[in-house]
């Protein structure tokens, strides 16, 4: 059984819950991996499963969980449209009672506790780029709106059980994350492309590819969040996580088609509702109070990418 010194990871059967899963154990630390699978798979942390210190337990984190750890990385909740839209009601309820829970387990234990948020707190952005000062322009009863307000509750509720009770609190706002163990069927730009690319099937882009979005190979963006867990506990964020560089939905496309040296053709479907025109992170506060910046370029993180969705096709 695993001491008060363990590190809580929810969602960490998801892609990026079992690279930070991964990172944690490296650093020799005693890692309760918490998952209730329903978009993480075993098969992301089977590697970790024989390994001492590592505990898988499964469990809904909207019904509170009594445990005894130091900190607590919150990354439980589908993050693809697809999934998330299929039940949004458990969408918000996780990202609601969720980030209650684990508030009240941070409270309870005193434990540091980190927030997974994500990019689309910004909605479909006015401001370009986005900094953590910008409030976002979010449709309240979209689509959307069950993860991207969803999202947006549990950065109050972080914010509140700080002000209210001294709880230490982090949030990082996450931007578009790529690289091994994401969904096969994700239904995001990346993961589809590659899938269509390797099957030599159309590549479907929607509305006219000019839309932007900034790619963030998953390596940089586990060094951030370990970077702000250990940072001052003053410093709380909200974080901007993602890479300043910009690209269309055509230009990754022809990029995905050069790498797989794929036959695939072009298709254009219409853009789905509220889907943001432009998204791309300012990261001045992370280079500033971290020294953190992404290292990994676009075209090599596509590669390890696309040889990992190879192997799994």
């Amino acid at each position: 059984m695993l001491d008060a010194s363990a590190v809580l990871v929810t969602g960490g059967a998801g892609f990026l819950g079992s690279h930070l899963c991964d990172r944690l154990i490296k650093e020799k630390n005693e890692v309760i991996c918490v998952d209730n699978f329903y978009t993480g798979g075993k098969q992301n942390i089977a590697h970790l499963l024989q390994t001492p210190g590592f505990e898988l337990i499964r469990h809904d984190i909207t019904f509170p969980l009594y445990l005894e750890v130091k900190q607590i990385y919150n990354f439980a909740c589908p993050a693809s449209p697809i999934y998330y839209q299929r039940d949004p009601v458990q969408t918000t309820k996780t990202n609601v009672h969720g980030a209650i829970n684990m508030l009240g387990l941070a409270k309870r234990v005193k434990a540091r506790i980190l927030q997974a948020s994500t990019s689309e707190v910004y909605g479909d952005p006015a401001v370009h780029p986005q900094p953590e000062s910008y409030w976002g322009k979010v449709n309240p009863v979209g689509i959307r709106s069950c993860y991207d307000e969803g999202k947006r509750c549990a950065e109050t509720l972080f914010f509140d059980y700080w002000r209210q009770h001294n709880v230490e609190i982090k949030v990082i706002r996450i931007f578009n994350t790529y690289g091994p163990r994401m969904h096969i069927n994700d239904g995001r730009v990346v993961s589809n492309f590659i899938v269509q690319a390797l099957k030599g099937s159309d590549m479907t882009i929607y509305g006219d590819g000019q839309q932007t979005r900034s790619f963030c190979y998953v390596d940089d963006l586990i060094e951030g969040i370990v970077r702000m867990m250990a940072g001052p506990a003053d410093f709380r964020g909200p974080l901007n996580l993602g890479n300043p560089e910009e690209y269309t939905m055509l230009e990754l496309a022809e990029k995905i088609l050069e790498l797989t040296r794929s036959k695939s053709k072009l298709i254009f479907k219409a853009l789905p509702s509220d889907d943001p025109k432009q998204r791309k992170p300012d990261i001045s506060l992370a280079r500033q109070s971290f020294d953190w910046e992404p290292k990994v370029k676009l075209i090599d993180g596509l590669k390890e990418t696309i040889q990992y969705f190879k192997k799994i096709l």
